[in-house]
C-alpha cells in the first residue's frame, strides 16, 4: 500500500525508533539495580558476619536468657519488654496503654493449684513486665470478685490475697517474695524462706515498690524492682482467698510454679552487654537487631528509615544556581518523575517495636548458614533487604544477628543514574531528529527542484522548452540530474531535427518538381494520343498537389523563421478582428456569420499581420468542417487582462483525445479526398506558432447543446496595460 507521505514525513517517521534509545537506558539502569542489589545484599551479609565474629564464643551475654533452652513457652518463659519511660507507680495502669497488645491473660489453663475440683475458678489477671532504667517494671490486672486483705492484727501474711514473686537471682540464689497488703496503697512486700515449705520467718523487702489498688473487678498491683535482683529465671502467682473466716488458700494462678528453680520460667531482659557491642553500628544506614535462638529480641541498634537519608546525603551534590538548574527542576524533572518514582520519605516500618523476629533469612541462619531476604512493607512503599548470619558458641547456634536496610538508595541512585540517561537521551534525539530533518528537507527540495526543472523542459506538445541544468553534487541525485540533462539533450536535438525536416524536404524537392512540372508541360504540348493524353493529364495534376504540399511547407517554414525575426508592436486586437471578419464576409458571401465582438480597445504586442494569419486558419477550418446553411459564430471579449477568442462551428465532433493534438504539424483529421486537395494538419499548427509567439493559448473542444454539435476553438491572448 503506497502511502502518500513525503520524503520528510518518512524521515520523521523513521527517527521514531529514536525512542528504542530510552528504552534501550532504560534496561541498562535496571540490570545495573539488579547488580547494585546484589551488591548490598553481599555487603549487608558482611555486616552481619562482622557483627556476629564479635559475639561468638562469649557464652556470658547468653547465660542470663533463656537461650539455652529447647524451646520456650509463652506466658511461662517471660520477655522484658523495653519501655519508652518511667512507669508512674500509682495502681491505675494508665501508662501501660502503650503496650496493652503485649499483655498476657491468666485464667484457668494457667491454675498451678486448686483446693477443690468441684470450686469454681473465679480469678484470672492480665499482666506483662517491662525494663527501663534499670529497673523491671510489671503489674497485674486482677478480677477478683473477692478482694481478701491481710489482716492486720495477724503475723501470717499468707492467709489472704496475695502475689508470690520467685526467681534465681544472679548469685544463682532461689529467692522468693511476697506482697500482701492489709489495704490499698504502697507494696508490701517480704522476702520469704528458701525453703518452700515454710512461710514464716519473713523479711521486709524495701527494694520491691509499687501500688495495690482494689479496683471493682478486683485489684491492680504495680510494682518495679532492680534488675539486679532478678536471674534468668521468674515466675509470679496469685494467691486467693475468698473466706475471711477460715482464709484458707483456694486457687494459685501464675505464670509458673514458685516452689523451686526448676519450675520457674524465664525471663528474657534486653542484653545491656549486647546493645553496648551493636551500639557503634548505631552510626550505620543499617538497623542491628540480635536476636536468640528463639528469635527474641536481646539488642536493637538503629533505625532503618535513616538509611535513605545516608544515601540520599551521599548522592546529593551541591550545583551552582543556573538557568539549566532552575529549567531542570522545574520543568524537568516534573516531567521525569510522571515515570520514577522517588523514594518515600515514610513508611510504614511492621517490626519496629517488634520483640520477636522471624523469617526464611533467620530460620537459614539459625541452621548454621548465612541468609537474606527481601520484603515489602506492609504499604508496599518501601523495600527491605534484611541479612542474618549465626552466632556460634562452641557447635551452636546461640543467636542471630540481623541487619536490615531499605533499597532507598539504590532507587535514588537509580533515579540520578535515569535523569542523567534521560538528559543525554533527549540531547541526542532532538539533535539527530533535526538534523536528519535538514538532511531530508536538502533531499526534498533537490528532489522537487530537479522535478520542477524535468517538468518546465518540455511542453504539453512534447517539444524541449528549455534545458535541465546539470548538478554538481556527487551523490545519487546529482547522477540522476545529469542523466535527465542528458536526455533531454539529445531529445532537443531530435526534435531540432524532425523540425527542421519539412524545409529540409521542401528545399530538397522543388527543384525536381519544378523539372518534373516543366518536363510535363513540354508533353502536354506535343500531339499524343488520347490514351498518353489521359496519362499525362494525370501526371501533371499529382505534380500540382506535390507542389501544393511543397508550398504548405514552405509557409509553415517561412513562417516558424519569421516568428524568430520577428518584431513586436502595440495594436488593437478589436480592429484586426473586425478588419479580418469584413473580408470574410466579402471572400465567402454564401456563407453565414454570427459576430459578436465587445467594444473594448483590447490592445496586445505582437504583429497584427500573424493575427490576420491565424484567422485565415481558423476560418478556412471551421468553413471546411461546418454543415451546410448554419453560421460560423466568432466572438471576441475581453475578461481581466486577457482577450478571448472563439471560433465555432456546426459540423462534426473532434475525435477522442484529438484536442491537443490536432494543433500539431502534419496531424489531420479530414477524410481523404474531400476537396480533392492534400491537407497535412499545418493550418492550427501554424495558429499554434502563432499563438505561441504571442504568448497565449490555444485548446479545442468539443460543443453539445440541444442535440447540436460542434468544435469551438478558443484562443486566449494577454493584453498590454493600456498607457
Amino acid at each position: 500500500m503506497n502511502l502518500p507521505i513525503g520524503l520528510r514525513a518518512k524521515v520523521v517517521i523513521l527517527s521514531l525508533f529514536l525512542l528504542c534509545l530510552p528504552w534501550l537506558g532504560y534496561e541498562y539502569v535496571w540490570e545495573m539495580e539488579k547488580y547494585l542489589r546484589y551488591g548490598q545484599e553481599k555487603t549487608l551479609e558482611g555486616t552481619t558476619q562482622a557483627l556476629a565474629t564479635a559475639l561468638h564464643e562469649r557464652p556470658k551475654l547468653f547465660d542470663n536468657q533463656a537461650s539455652f533452652l529447647n524451646q520456650v513457652e509463652k506466658g511461662r518463659d517471660l520477655y522484658a519488654y523495653p519501655l519508652a519511660g518511667p512507669i508512674q507507680l500509682d495502681g491505675k495502669l494508665s501508662d501501660w496503654d502503650l503496650y496493652q497488645h503485649r499483655t498476657l491473660n491468666y485464667s484457668d489453663k494457667h491454675v498451678i493449684y486448686q483446693r477443690s475440683e468441684t470450686e469454681p475458678i473465679d480469678i484470672s489477671f492480665s499482666h506483662m513486665v517491662g525494663k527501663y532504667g534499670g529497673y523491671l517494671y510489671g503489674f497485674f490486672n486482677v478480677n477478683d470478685p473477692n478482694l481478701i486483705f491481710r489482716n492486720r492484727k495477724s503475723l501470717r501474711i499468707d492467709r489472704n490475697d496475695h502475689l508470690v514473686m520467685a526467681t534465681q537471682s544472679p548469685d544463682g540464689m532461689f529467692r522468693r517474695y511476697i506482697i500482701a497488703n492489709t489495704q490499698s496503697g504502697w507494696l508490701s512486700a517480704f522476702e520469704l524462706p528458701a525453703d518452700p515449705s515454710q512461710s514464716m520467718p519473713v523479711t521486709p523487702e524495701v527494694r520491691i515498690q509499687g501500688q495495690w489498688l482494689k479496683t471493682d473487678k478486683g485489684y491492680n498491683i504495680e510494682f518495679r524492682l532492680p534488675l539486679e535482683m532478678v536471674g534468668s529465671k521468674l515466675g509470679f502467682a496469685i494467691h486467693n482467698v475468698n473466706d475471711t473466716k477460715t482464709r484458707q488458700l483456694v486457687n494459685v494462678i501464675g505464670t509458673s510454679a514458685t516452689d523451686s528453680v526448676a519450675s520457674l520460667g524465664t525471663v528474657l531482659v534486653p542484653s545491656p552487654e549486647i546493645e553496648n557491642i551493636i551500639k557503634g553500628m548505631s552510626h550505620n544506614s543499617s538497623r542491628i537487631w540480635v536476636v536468640d535462638n528463639h528469635g527474641r529480641v536481646l539488642a536493637k541498634s538503629g533505625d532503618i528509615r535513616s538509611s535513605s537519608n545516608t544515601w540520599a546525603d551521599d548522592i546529593e551534590v551541591n550545583q551552582p544556581e543556573s538557568f539549566w538548574l532552575h529549567f531542570k527542576q522545574q520543568y524537568i524533572l516534573p516531567l521525569y518523575y510522571k515515570i520514577l518514582t522517588r523514594p518515600p520519605q515514610d513508611f510504614i516500618d511492621s517490626l519496629q517495636d517488634s520483640t520477636e523476629l522471624t523469617g526464611s533469612h533467620i530460620e537459614k541462619a539459625l541452621s548454621g548458614k548465612q541468609g537474606s531476604t527481601w520484603r515489602l512493607t506492609p504499604d508496599n512503599k518501601a523495600v527491605v533487604l534484611a541479612a542474618a548470619s549465626p552466632i556460634w558458641i562452641d557447635d551452636k547456634v546461640m543467636g542471630v544477628v540481623i541487619a536490615e536496610e531499605t533499597t532507598h538508595g539504590i532507587r535514588s541512585l537509580r533515579n540520578r543514574a535515569l535523569e542523567k540517561l534521560f538528559n543525554v537521551i533527549l540531547t541526542i534525539m532532538s539533535m539527530g531528529t533535526l538534523a536528519l530533518f535538514i538532511f531530508a528537507s536538502s533531499i526534498s527540495s533537490r528532489i522537487r527542484r530537479l522535478r520542477d526543472q524535468a517538468e518546465l523542459a518540455i511542453d504539453s506538445q512534447g517539444r524541449v522548452r528549455q534545458q535541465i541544468v546539470a548538478s554538481k553534487n556527487r551523490d545519487e541525485i546529482g547522477d540522476l540530474s545529469r542523466s535527465f540533462s542528458s536526455i533531454v539533450s539529445r531529445l532537443g536535438q531530435y526534435t531540432h531535427y524532425l523540425e527542421n525536416m519539412s524545409s529540409r524536404l521542401s528545399h530538397e524537392l522543388r527543384t525536381p518538381v519544378a523539372v518534373v512540372r516543366s518536363s510535363l508541360e513540354h508533353l502536354g504540348l506535343q500531339q499524343l494520343d488520347e490514351q498518353s493524353q489521359k496519362y499525362v493529364s494525370r501526371a501533371q495534376e499529382g505534380v500540382s498537389r506535390l507542389h501544393l504540399i511543397l508550398n504548405n511547407l514552405s509557409e509553415a517554414t517561412r513562417l516558424e523563421a519569421s516568428l524568430t525575426q520577428a518584431e513586436s508592436c502595440r495594436f488593437s486586437l478589436k480592429k484586426v478582428i473586425s478588419g479580418c471578419m469584413q473580408g470574410y464576409q466579402m471572400t465567402y458571401p454564401d456563407q453565414l456569420f454570427s459576430i459578436h465582438i465587445e467594444d473594448k480597445a483590447m490592445s496586445c504586442d505582437g504583429v497584427p499581420e500573424y493575427i490576420a494569419q491565424l484567422m485565415d486558419k481558423l476560418i478556412n477550418n471551421a468553413i471546411e468542417f461546418h454543415q451546410p446553411d448554419s453560421a460560423i459564430t466568432v466572438s471576441l471579449t475581453q475578461y481581466h487582462k486577457q482577450a478571448i477568442l472563439k471560433v465555432s462551428n456546426i459540423g462534426p465532433l473532434l475525435p477522442k483525445d484529438m484536442n491537443s493534438q490536432i494543433f500539431e504539424s502534419m496531424v489531420s483529421i479530414r477524410p481523404q479526398g474531400i476537396n480533392g486537395k492534400p491537407h497535412l494538419g499545418l493550418g492550427l499548427y501554424i495558429a499554434r506558432l502563432v499563438t505561441d509567439f504571442h504568448h497565449g493559448s490555444i485548446k479545442a473542444t468539443n460543443i453539445i447543446e440541444n442535440d447540436i454539435e460542434g468544435v469551438e476553438i478558443c484562443l486566449t491572448l494577454p493584453l498590454s496595460d493600456e498607457k
